[in-house]
């Protein structure tokens, strides 16, 4: 029976993760968080020992779940673009700064960690697929801030991959534009604030013309939730150690579209939704540049695609849905939240 140790347990991946976990396995939770609303009745769960407290704070409880742990997943870390370009110290304070040393104690208590990489380091790397064995971490110049992100998980990549030179067992996973029910609040009604699909989400619910950034012509591998918690399942399993020391892409190739076709294919769907239908029909697509919408610091990626290969053969996985389903399934998550989100507007 594994001891699964996740800090940040009420993030977007850590609700999601405890849910699989006490589902369809035997394993206990032990998890940190500041708040509990997505966790709802898990918080109950005779195998969820959650503990309310914060990583910079409550280093003594962490330093002790790591030794009692088999698996720790740190997934705290700051995640949205607007918070890149307007208080870049604050990225780095929290995830690079404040996960170190919890790596550390990981890596002195003998411990598999299994670290939240992110398709960021890539950066705008040239590949057509961007391969985590082969691909070059290419960011832009010190003035645009918004590389702090990827400069700082890109750091963190290559200290826990010494550490594991001195024997840490580790997993790195990069996330590829997860998305589904939980990811930001969709109540959240500033521009920047969450990501994309949340945010266009919210606009739609309000009635709220949607912003394209320089046209929304950049593209994005979307990868529903389930089937990137399907492979850190493998991973945490770690079946004969086959995920040990390696580094792992978890997207859905298959799922690339412009931010514009995004747009275009939430509004269609809204329209056979008669929660959404009619607020839906008030949203327009207007144009803004990355620089009124994030700050002058921002620059974007124009494609950003995983090569799965490794992925696919050694965890025994594959993405299976659609972009369709994907949306249906976040379509119909919200049904229940419309007119709480709707009340933004009074």
């Amino acid at each position: 029976m594994k001891k699964v140790l996740i800090l940040g347990v009420n993030g977007f991946i850590g609700h999601h993760l405890s849910k699989r976990i006490l589902e369809t396995t035997d394993w206990e939770v032990y998890g940190m968080d500041m708040q509990t609303e997505r966790l709802g009745d898990m918080i109950n769960h005779p195998r969820m020992h959650f503990f309310e407290g914060d990583i910079t704070i409550n280093k003594e409880w962490v330093e002790y779940h790591v030794k009692k742990c088999d698996v720790i997943l740190p997934l705290v870390a700051i995640a949205t673009p607007s918070t890149y370009v307007k208080q870049p110290l604050r990225v780095f304070e929290l995830d690079f700064e404040a996960n170190l040393p919890i790596v550390r104690s990981a890596a002195k208590y003998g411990k598999h960690l299994v670290f939240p990489s992110t398709s960021e380091v890539y950066g705008m790397c040239h590949d057509e697929e961007f391969d985590p064995e082969e691909s070059e971490l290419i960011c832009g110049p010190i003035n645009k801030p918004r590389w702090i992100y990827s400069c700082a998980k890109q750091l963190m990549d290559r200290v826990i991959w010494g550490y594991g030179m001195e024997g840490l067992n580790f997993t790195l996973f990069r996330p590829f534009n997860w998305i589904g029910a939980g990811l930001d609040n969709i109540h959240t009604p500033k521009e920047g604030s969450s990501r994309v699909v949340t945010q266009f989400f919210g606009h739609i619910v309000r009635g709220e013309n949607i912003s394209l950034v320089d046209g929304g012509a950049q593209k994005r591998a979307f990868t529903y939730i389930d089937d990137g918690i399907d492979a850190l399942m493998r991973i945490i399993d770690n079946k004969n150690g086959v995920a040990s020391g390696k580094i792992y892409n978890i997207g859905n190739p298959t799922n690339n579209f412009s931010i514009r076709e995004l747009a275009h294919m939430m509004l269609d769907l809204a329209a056979e939704y008669p929660e959404y239908a009619e607020t839906a029909k008030k949203v327009e697509l207007t144009e803004t540049t990355s620089a009124a919408y994030y700050g002058k610091g921002y620059q974007d990626v124009q494609n950003r695609v995983p090569k799965i290969t490794n992925t696919c053969e050694e965890l025994g996985w594959k993405p299976v849905t659609t972009m369709p389903d994907t949306m249906r399934n976040i379509f119909d998550a919200y049904r229940s939240q419309v007119a709480e989100a709707r009340s933004l507007m009074d």
